[in-house]
């Protein structure tokens, strides 16, 4: 069975690769996202789940991963588009779609699988 820890990882990872699959869809362009509501409302949707994951995360995991990811700016992330949404500086919701979370899915591949 797997570990609390490794089952919010297992759900990060779904929300990282649904990120993915919303680039895929939309097109990998600040632009386009930029001028699309529907799209910054997809990505910023699943980097608040993210981050409301890994709130729930133990201590003990976080600490012992944290020389890999960087658990409270992602909490923080959460709060900002949760509370700050149409202020959000869509530049740095983008840059967190296109560069953090395709590394966040690379730890939780590598987490699930045992490496």
């Amino acid at each position: 069975m797997m570990s609390p820890d490794l089952q919010r990882i297992q759900h990060i990872k779904e929300y990282c690769v649904a990120i993915g699959k919303t680039i895929e869809r939309y097109g990998n362009s600040f632009e386009v996202y930029a001028a699309d509501a529907d799209f910054q409302r997809s990505v910023s949707f699943s980097i608040l789940q993210i981050g409301e994951l890994s709130g729930g995360l133990s201590a003990e995991y976080r600490q012992a991963t944290a020389n890999r990811v960087q658990w409270g700016p992602m909490k923080a992330m959460r709060n900002l588009v949760a509370h700050n949404y149409g202020r959000m500086d869509q530049a740095i919701i983008w840059e967190t779609a296109t560069v953090d979370i395709p590394a966040l899915l690379q730890f939780c591949e590598e987490q699930l699988s045992g490496k």
